[in-house]
């Protein structure tokens, strides 16, 4: 009878722990196809929040090698060529730029560095992103990447150039 007493705790204690670690996984998730200027897919983008901001992890095929910026964009549209996802995501009105000391946007973070293949397989945090109604609201937002790379400091956009690849934000 003790026995039987103790297996009834100990399968319990597991089933706690299972449950605990499977709402811990269960954390926001998002992610955005990406696509070029000629509707070509170009890869995806996921979003996980995490107890210390947004983890963004990028597999992308099919770009031109070279320093791309790579931003969160304020606007949930990818219309060719990309002005219709708007500007940097900044809902705290800041100034343009890593290097800046009025800045950063919410949206600004590093680089991407494509090699000649064109593909590339990154993960970047963003320590000011959340997954909630701010990102998400009734417009949306997307993620841009820019022809060229971000000055760090231009405003408001870090001189990146034009929208080479655009995936809407979604749920």
């Amino acid at each position: 009878m003790r026995l039987s007493s103790f297996s009834l705790i100990a399968v319990t204690g597991v089933a706690l722990v299972m449950s605990t670690f499977q709402t811990a996984g269960a954390a926001e998730q998002a992610r955005a196809k990406m696509m070029n200027a000629n509707g070509e897919g170009v890869g995806e983008v996921t979003l996980d929040e995490t107890p210390h901001g947004t983890l963004l992890h990028a597999t992308l095929e099919n770009l031109p090698a070279g320093t791309h910026a790579f931003h969160v964009h304020s606007v949930g549209k990818c219309e060719p060529p990309f002005k219709s996802a708007g500007g940097h995501f900044n809902p705290e009105g800041k100034m343009h730029g890593i290097l800046s000391a009025d800045g950063l946007h919410v949206g600004d973070m590093p680089n991407i560095h494509v090699p000649a293949s064109g593909s590339l397989e990154i993960e970047v945090l963003n320590t000011l992103l959340k997954l909630d109604s701010t990102l998400f609201d009734s417009d949306g937002a997307a993620i841009v990447i820019h022809a060229g790379a971000d000055d760090y400091k231009s405003d408001p956009a870090g001189a990146a150039g034009p929208r080479i690849a655009c995936g809407v934000i979604g749920r």
